[in-house]
């Protein structure tokens, strides 16, 4: 887990200061420490295989106040096949095109962009430098082909989609980018990702659980943002369990939390609750993976 640490010399001004040391690494943070608040949390955010490009924004306006932080999180929803490991969807077999009877509509990707514009979106898509060179010079009648993987009910990518990419040419040098997809029931809900935003608080002197709580549901109804981030020092177990309940994910900056607890996995067989599939627990420190 990344921690916050300050650098100020002055024991005295070290508690004083820990809220601005958090809101500044979070200002200047590279992506890298952004990914880890919001993959280290508890719960995480999202799984690392839906999260992409994140940047932050520092006091944000709320009301007469600012919130501490808001992160904007870059959510994957559907991944090109070509960009995956094989042996991670050789499970999955792609049906015969024919098979899917459902289309969407014509969608556009980018409208009258330029040619440098076409191209990074392309990449960031991840179609290779071939791929992309042949997207963009489709005859005017000409489709791209590609095999996609969407989301299933456990957040994987094994829904394939046929997706059919085309180009539109200008006299000025600008093109258009548009795409229909083929699928077999529920229709990609993006082209590649959505952007979400996640509220993030930083609390480093001992607060009331109630007051901390309100701080953040008064925020996140302001800002119209569902999920956040807690930052804080310490919490106990039960503390920790209770924002956990009311979708507030929980980061300490200064020690470990309780582990995320699955009672059916546990391998603490003298617990009452052990092998439990319902059981109510959210962390436990006793909780450990059974032994493979």
């Amino acid at each position: 887990m990344t921690h916050f640490v300050s650098t100020y010399p002055h024991p005295d001004r070290v508690a004083a200061s820990l809220h601005d040391q958090v809101q500044i690494a979070l200002a200047i943070a590279d992506e890298s420490l952004l990914r880890s608040l919001l993959l280290n949390c508890l719960p995480a955010v999202l799984p690392a295989h839906q999260l992409g490009a994140v940047s932050a924004a520092i006091g944000v306006p709320v009301g007469k106040k600012a919130a501490d932080g808001v992160l904007t999180v870059e959510q994957i929803h559907c991944i090109l096949a070509d960009s995956i490991d094989t042996d991670a969807t050789a499970a999955t077999q792609r049906p015969d095109p024919r098979s899917l009877k459902c289309e969407s509509e014509l969608q556009t990707l980018g409208q009258s962009i330029s040619l440098a514009q076409a191209i990074a979106l392309l990449q960031q898509a991840e179609f290779s430098p071939a791929q992309v060179e042949e997207i963009l010079h489709l005859s005017s009648e000409g489709w791209y082909k590609s095999w996609w993987y969407s989301i299933d009910a456990e957040g994987n990518f094994t829904v394939p989609f046929l997706r059919q990419l085309r180009t539109l040419r200008y006299a000025n040098g600008r093109v258009t980018l548009q795409y229909k997809d083929r699928f077999e029931q529920d229709k990609p809900p993006c082209f590649r990702s959505q952007p979400r935003q996640v509220l993030v608080e930083i609390e480093t002197e001992p607060q009331s659980f109630r007051h901390t709580l309100e701080k953040i549901n008064y925020a996140k109804a302001k800002l119209n943002i569902p999920a956040a981030i807690l930052i804080c020092d310490r919490l106990s177990d039960l503390e920790v369990q209770g924002f956990v309940s009311q979708q507030i994910s929980i980061y300490s900056s200064t020690a470990e939390l309780p582990v995320q607890a699955d009672c059916q996995s546990c391998a603490a067989i003298e617990c009452p609750l052990h092998g439990h599939t319902d059981s109510p627990v959210i962390t436990c420190r006793q909780y450990c993976v059974q032994a493979v």
